[in-house]
């Protein structure tokens, strides 16, 4: 079974590498500009995990959380942020809407695709 994941950040940069680092896992990877954008695939196209931004455009990360968990359907789904806020405030307020893990950019490769794996119960 592949692992779908939904990648959420407005950083082009940031997507590309997310996506080279999920691809060369064997990870099937979708990826959205923003929250909304990252909700309506959510929505057609269920993920086995989210990694979203928390700073971004029309809906923030806290936004995507949010509607994630208060949702009938898929509500379950790991939530990994990943951002370049290292505050334990931010961290906290994330956890408390509901996010599964905290990653700090810039990531290492190895280390995001073994977290997905963890959260997603796909350990090799």
């Amino acid at each position: 079974m592949t692992i779908k994941v939904l990648a959420i950040d407005d950083s082009r940069t940031i997507r590309t590498m997310v996506h080279k680092a999920m691809a060369e896992a064997g990870f099937d990877c979708a990826l959205a500009d923003d929250g909304v954008q990252g909700l309506a695939r959510f929505r057609d196209d269920p993920p086995d995990v989210v990694i979203t931004d928390i700073n971004m455009p029309n809906l923030d990360g806290y936004g995507v959380i949010t509607a994630i968990r208060g949702g009938e359907v898929h509500r379950r789904v790991p939530i990994l942020v990943l951002t370049t806020e290292s505050s334990p405030h931010l961290k906290a307020r994330a956890r408390e809407a509901g996010a599964t893990g905290w990653i700090i950019k810039p990531f290492d490769d190895e280390a995001l695709v073994s977290v997905v794996r963890r959260v997603t119960g796909m350990e090799v």
